[in-house]
Parts: C-alpha cells; structure tokens; sequence
C-alpha cells in the first residue's frame, strides 16, 4: 500500500511540472508575437482661421419721442363756441381747433377802425391849416407862436392816426386768436375743455396737445465707457468708418420684430448724464403708418465701423473652462491639440468676434471635441461651415456665456 502511494505522488508531481513547463513556453512565445494595431487616431473637423471683413454694430436700447409737441392754448379771454377737431385724430397745420365768442372782438376793431377814420379826416384839416400859416408867417400876417401852435397840431394829428392805426391791428390780430388753430401737423389728443368753457389768455392747462409723429425721434443712450471703447479702435486702426453707413441706425421693436424703415444718426449730445455715465444718440426715423408712437422702449442698432480684418469662428467651436473663460481647441502642426483662452467681443448670428486667442491660419476644431483632450493627436477633416450643426452647442444658465470685452480682462 505504502509503495503504490509513493508512485501515485510522482504521477502527480510529473503532471504539475509538464503544466507549468507548458505555459511559461507559450508566454515566451507570446511575447515575440504583436500584441495587435495600435488605436486608431480620432477624427475632428476644423476650420482655418481666416480674415473677414464685418461691419460691426452696437445694440442699444431706447425710446421714442414725438419729433414735435405743441401745447395748445388760448391767445385771448374768451368762451368756447365749438370744439371744430376729433380727439385722436390727425390734423393739420392752421386747421381751425377751437372758436372762441368772436363778438367782443369785433365790436374793438369796428371801434377802432371808426376812430381811424375820425383821425385821418382831422389830418387833412390840420395839415391844410398849417401849411396856410406858413405862408402867412412869410408875409408877417400871423405870429411865429401861431405858426408853431399849428405844426404842433399837425405832428398830434399824424400821431393819433398812427395810433389808432395800431389799435386797429391789434384788434384785428385778436379778433383772429378767437380761432384757436394748430401750429403743427400731428395727431392731437384728448380735449381738456367742451363748448361754453371759460378760457383764459395763455392759461396753465393746455387745451389740447399735438404729437408731430412722422417723422419721429429715437433716443438712445450710450455709455461713455463704450464710446471710449470705440474711439480707441478708431485711433488703433481696428475699425474705419464706412461714410455710406456711419449714420445708418437699424431699430427692433417692442416684441423683437425689425423696423422695416431706416432711421439716421441725427447727433450725438456733448452732455454726459452724471446718474447714469451716458450719453444721449438721437436717430429719426420716418413713422409713414404710426407705428412708433411716443415712449415706446425699442432697440437701435447703431453701425460703429468696418473690420478690414475680423476674425470670426462658430459658437459651438468655443467651450468654457472652470472659470467660465472662454476656451477653443486648435490643431498645432503636429497635429496635436492644444487648448486657446480667448476674449470675444461679441456675438454675430451664430459666430463669436474674437478680439484675442487667434491668429490667421490657426486650424480651430468645430466638431469632435467630446473626443479629444490637450496633447492628443487627431486626424483633421475640413468642416463645411455651409451647413447647420447636428447638436447645438449647450449652454449653463447659471454660467452667463456673455462674451469679454477689451475692457474685462
């Protein structure tokens, strides 16, 4: 029994060692065999950085105000015959408003002009009298005194007739403030008194307000830290002046549709505001149909300038890093990527202005950067700008992707 135990642990043993010899032969082997094709390099596509050339613009918010007012009141005493206007309509220019009672008025100028007549009748008998005493006084019929008694009662006479001749003038003018007319074309607004109100010569409380809408004006204001901003990219040559647009002012209405009309950059106020650092533009625009009414909040899009050399990439090419900085992966010559910190300027349509990061001829990657990392080689495809990207690029609400200015960093 002893002896067949014995020959059974050998067997084993004999086993156990021809196993192992076994496998460390077929490592061996293993080891001077490829392990198999290296991984195969991602795929991204890019876009070269090319310069363009953009009319840049500003987007300021604003409000309207009538190109004209005019306060309507009356010029003379009187009691409202007849309200001759609708309220609320347009009306124009010397069109008759109001009629005040024009009897009283009358009856003045009639009464003036009755001692008109009385005057220039005296005249001309007094006129004769004196030139008689004249002629008297060569022949020393008459005394000096009696010859200056008439000329003075002369001079008297051509006085009071210029006097009433004034009088009747300002009675006819009266006579005519009893029509109450518009100054200006407008629309007007509601009445502040009926027929047979009691009016008072240029009382406090206008009678009625006119509103001239067409055309109308703009008021926009803008930050004196931006106007700086813009008259530094002039003095630098980054921005020119197209003289066929400077004064082109675009505007965007209350519900975010455009104004189908173009206003003009009327002036720019030499006034900073000291509570709000700002300036005021002011544009006119042609208001043909009344849609502009007065204090309506809108939105100009005021032209700064043209960028001969701009540099524009999509806005799902930038990322965010940690900080919230704006972040573009680029293809160095080695193909490899590398990370860009920039400072946008702005967004135009789908496209970020970047003001620094980039240069001209730097490959900037649009798609395929959930693939890739810093250092990583990849495999370049162009991208065709022309179409639309699969899946826009997602923003964090609570990390504003509101771009840095010059002024920010």
């Amino acid at each position: 029994m002893r002896s067949i135990g014995m020959v059974h642990e050998r067997l084993h043993g004999s086993v156990l060692g021809a196993v192992l010899l076994g496998a460390l032969f077929l490592g061996g082997c293993n080891r001077g065999q490829p392990s198999g094709p290296p991984p195969a390099q991602p795929e991204v596509a890019v876009v070269t950085v090319q310069p363009r050339q953009v009319v840049l613009t500003t987007e300021l918010p604003g409000r309207t105000s009538p190109y004209r007012v005019a306060e309507i009141r009356p010029q003379v005493n009187g009691l409202i015959q007849k309200r001759l206007f609708t309220e609320g309509s347009d009306v124009r220019a010397d069109q008759v408003l109001y009629q005040i009672d024009p009897a009283p008025f009358q009856a003045t100028l009639d009464n003036a002009r009755a001692a008109l007549g009385r005057a220039e009748a005296n005249l001309t008998a007094i006129r004769l009298r004196a030139g008689r005493y004249r002629e008297l006084l060569a022949d020393k019929a008459v005394s000096q005194q009696d010859c200056d008694d008439a000329d003075a009662a002369l001079k008297q006479a051509e006085a009071d007739v210029q006097y009433w001749k004034a009088m009747v003038e300002t009675a006819r003018i009266h006579l005519g403030y009893t029509r109450v007319t518009a100054p200006i074309s407008g629309r007007i607004g509601r009445s502040s008194v009926t027929d047979g109100a009691l009016v008072a010569a240029y009382q406090p409380v206008a009678l009625a307000t006119i509103h001239q809408l067409d055309p109308i004006y703009v008021d926009v204001p803008q930050s004196t830290t931006e106007r700086q901003r813009l008259q530094r990219r002039l003095e630098d040559g980054r921005l020119k002046h197209d003289r066929t647009m400077q004064n082109k002012v675009q505007l965007i209405l209350e519900d975010g549709a455009a104004y189908p009309l173009e206003g003009t950059l009327q002036f720019r106020d030499v006034t900073v505001d000291p509570t709000t650092g700002s300036v005021i533009l002011r544009a006119v625009f042609p208001n043909p149909d009344g849609v502009l009414l007065p204090g309506m909040f809108v939105r100009a899009v005021v032209t700064e300038g043209v960028s001969e050399e701009a540099i524009l990439i999509a806005q799902q090419a930038v990322s965010r890093d940690p900080k919230g900085n704006p972040v573009a992966l680029v293809v160095d010559a080695e193909t490899k990527v590398q990370p860009r910190r920039l400072t946008l300027d702005r967004a135009m349509g789908d496209r970020w202005l970047v003001s620094s990061g980039l240069e001209f001829g730097d490959r900037v990657i649009v798609e395929g950067m959930q693939k890739v990392r810093p250092g990583m080689a990849v495999k370049t495809v162009p991208f065709d700008e022309g179409e639309a990207p699969q899946d826009p690029p997602k923003t964090d609400p609570d990390r504003a992707p509101h771009p840095r200015t010059d002024g920010d960093a």
